[in-house]
């Protein structure tokens, strides 16, 4: 089981190198992309102006035969130049590049030009190494949906799921938040939750253990779980934090960089080929990280499982 950042950076690089295409890549994009291609875990491939791209890439690759340019000049196209390069086998990972990230959302779920499957649906996750306990937490959706419904719901923990399976969690331990661990109809995040559970012992979910509702409290600490009268295997031991909306993923992503100090990753899930956004509280070594965590996507196949 990965413990570390370091532990998902050794298994990426025993996977060999992806291709990772990158449509418009800014200035920033560079040296990640050539700490990454150092590393062994990706060869890169630019989208756009050659000549800019050159001019951009020089300072970061010694070698120009360690990246690749596909020529578009015309920035109506880049993405989907980028889209059909990665939907087509010609590239394993896309990255965000300095396509918008809500331009790059709306494409990746176009039906006919997009990386959905059929019946799948992204999300985003972000994973937190908890140093005082050498264990990974996934935290998610912490990007991509507003008011996720029952049925998003379902598919952004089947995401979540197969990533933390891919980091060697056998039985993933869920814990769906909801402001209250009891069900209330008039609070409908906790109907979400105990259905989501209900459906996780029925095996809807394979070998996972899912637990909700669940307020923070409950979720973290076993004491106060027992406390309200829970007993469960999940509380105090979670490895995957469902979330009932974007205030709260996004922003609880978000204190715990900057209040909390902890570091963080994420990836794009759910889509035919492991993507990667652009987020503002990601460092650039952690940049580093979340491609080899759509390296470990990679490996598992498709990214929706």
């Amino acid at each position: 089981m990965m413990r570390s950042f370091e532990d998902i950076l050794e298994a990426a690089k025993r996977g060999g190198r992806k291709k990772m295409v990158v449509p418009r890549p800014v200035a920033a994009d560079f040296p990640v992309l050539a700490q990454a291609s150092a590393a062994g875990l990706i060869r890169p491939c630019f989208i756009g102006n050659g000549g800019t791209l050159k001019a951009l890439a020089g300072g970061s690759f010694p070698l120009e035969g360690e990246y690749e340019i596909l020529e578009e000049n015309d920035p109506q196209r880049v993405l989907g130049r980028a889209l059909a390069a990665v939907r087509d086998g010609a590239g394993d990972i896309l990255m965000q590049g300095g396509i918008a990230a809500e331009d790059l959302l709306r494409a990746l779920r176009d039906r006919d030009a997009g990386l959905l499957p059929a019946g799948g649906g992204v999300s985003h996750v972000s994973v937190f190494p908890l140093l005082k306990r050498e264990k990974l937490i996934l935290i998610t959706d912490t990007y991509i949906h507003n008011q996720p419904n029952l049925a998003e719901k379902q598919q952004i923990l089947t995401n979540a799921l197969q990533l933390a399976r891919l980091m060697g969690i056998e039985t993933p331990k869920t814990a769906v938040l909801a402001a209250i661990e009891q069900v209330n109809p008039g609070i409908p995040s906790t109907l979400d939750a105990a259905i989501l559970s209900k459906m996780a012992e029925r095996r809807q979910f394979g070998q996972a253990v899912v637990e909700g509702p669940l307020d923070i409290d409950c979720a973290l600490s076993q004491a106060a779980a027992k406390r309200k009268g829970l007993q469960s295997a999940v509380t105090g031991d979670v490895d995957i934090y469902l979330v009932p909306e974007i205030d709260t993923g996004y922003l609880l992503a978000q204190a715990l960089v900057f209040i909390g100090r902890m570091q963080t990753a994420g990836v794009v899930a759910g889509t035919s080929r492991p993507v990667i956004l652009n987020l503002p509280f990601i460092s650039p070594e952690n940049r580093v990280v979340e491609i080899a965590l759509a390296c470990l996507l990679c490996e598992g196949g498709e990214a929706n499982g």
